[in-house]
């Protein structure tokens, strides 16, 4: 029994230095998750640094683009208006031209043949004329001299009237025959650029051949078209009035740019000349067009560009296009409240061209600060460091 009781308290006595031996290990491990702790939380109290600005009423010309075609002045299809054979082309692909220039010469010995004959027509008709003035100048003094009856007078005079209107119907044919040999040489009608070439020398061709002989681009001047949609035209046309007409306020547009195919922008600015009554049931658009000078020949008919039209606005509350986000169909922007806390707000913006300035319609007013750097992250509510910029450096491109 002692046995039993001394080998017991040697357990315990065990067991008790083994956990004194372990004190040190609990402590450390203890201190360290308490450490852990203390820097989550402190991690999740930091507050970051945001650059914000305060928006305020200004002036802008902002720019709105529309893709479009650009057409010149006149493209005028040269077609024959006889039958022939292409005998000769004096023009190549592309080349410029003048008015009366020589084109085509269509090989039609028809038409010459027409011409001798019409002017061997009108001698006949001559000399017959000349023989029925003689038959009345012999019957005339009979008829006085009642040796002849009136009848033989009458009958001359109207062979005489015969005879002359014969010879004018020489003369008419004649004068046809020479425009239908006149249409054997083409030449160009205008100003303009020589089109493509379908028909070579020894082809066939008839006034009702399918495709032109050729078609010559006058582009002094080109016409490009783009397309406003039923909004955009309903709030450009909803304050015409008697005083200001449709038209006056075409007139009233500033100068429009044109910008080509390699970014650059055309020398020359543009007017905005007509709108199209109709709007396209298809596209619910109606087309546009502006006119440009084109001296030098730049631009070329059938090519596309972009045109694009500064809108001024005034007093307008300018937000950059980075600082917003979208989500579901909707625009927002992080406002910034006296405590420093962000609050998601909507906003309606104006339609400009993308990369610039969205003109704010609601959801903002003058004095609000506004986050520049938009991640579409920020909850409600989140206390943020703001180190407001200057609005010279955010609005210092705009005009």
């Amino acid at each position: 029994m002692m046995l039993l009781i001394l080998s017991s308290k040697k357990i315990q006595t065990k067991r008790f230095f083994y956990a004194l031996y372990l004190l040190p290990a609990i402590v450390l491990v203890t201190a360290s998750c308490g450490n852990k702790n203390t820097q989550a939380a402190s991690q999740g109290q930091q507050v970051l640094d945001y650059k914000v600005v305060q928006v305020q009423p200004r002036q802008a010309t902002l720019n709105v683009d529309y893709p479009a075609s650009i057409q010149g002045q006149q493209n005028i299809e040269i077609r024959p208006k006889v039958d022939g054979y292409v005998e000769k082309i004096y023009v190549d692909e592309g080349s410029i031209v003048t008015k009366g220039q020589l084109l085509f010469k269509i090989n039609a010995p028809q038409y010459e043949q027409e011409v001798r004959t019409a002017e061997a027509g009108i001698k006949t008709a001559e000399a017959d004329l000349a023989l029925a003035k003689m038959q009345l100048n012999k019957v005339k003094p009979l008829v006085e001299k009642d040796i002849i009856s009136h009848y033989e007078l009458e009958s001359a005079e109207y062979t005489q009237q015969s005879k002359a209107a014969a010879l004018a119907q020489a003369k008419a044919a004649l004068v046809n025959a020479k425009v239908n040999l006149g249409y054997t040489t083409i030449t160009s009608p205008v100003n303009g650029v020589i089109g493509a070439l379908p028909y070579k020398l020894g082809s066939l061709v008839t006034s009702s051949t399918t495709d032109p002989l050729t078609t010559v681009y006058n582009t002094s001047n080109v016409y490009v078209y783009f397309a406003l949609n039923e909004k955009q035209l309903l709030g450009f046309s909803r304050d015409s009035t008697a005083k200001t007409s449709f038209k006056t306020k075409l007139n009233q547009l500033p100068p429009v740019s044109l910008i080509l195919p390699d970014g650059s922008t055309y020398e020359h600015a543009g007017k905005v000349e007509t709108v199209n009554g109709l709007i396209n049931t298809a596209t619910g658009a109606a087309n546009v067009r502006a006119d440009f000078a084109n001296p030098r020949g730049l631009i070329r008919s059938g090519s596309s560009a972009v045109v694009r039209i500064p809108n001024v606005v005034k007093s307008a509350l300018l937000v950059p296009e980075s600082a917003t986000y979208e989500l579901q169909d909707k625009r927002f922007v992080y406002v910034v409240d006296d405590q420093h806390k962000i609050k998601n707000v909507a906003i309606k913006v104006m339609d400009n061209t993308a990369g610039q300035f969205y003109v704010v319609t609601d959801g903002l007013k003058a004095g609000d600060k506004i986050v520049l750097e938009s991640s579409g992250n920020l909850q409600d509510g989140t206390e943020i460091k703001p180190n407001e910029v200057s609005a010279g450096s955010v609005y210092g491109g705009v005009k």
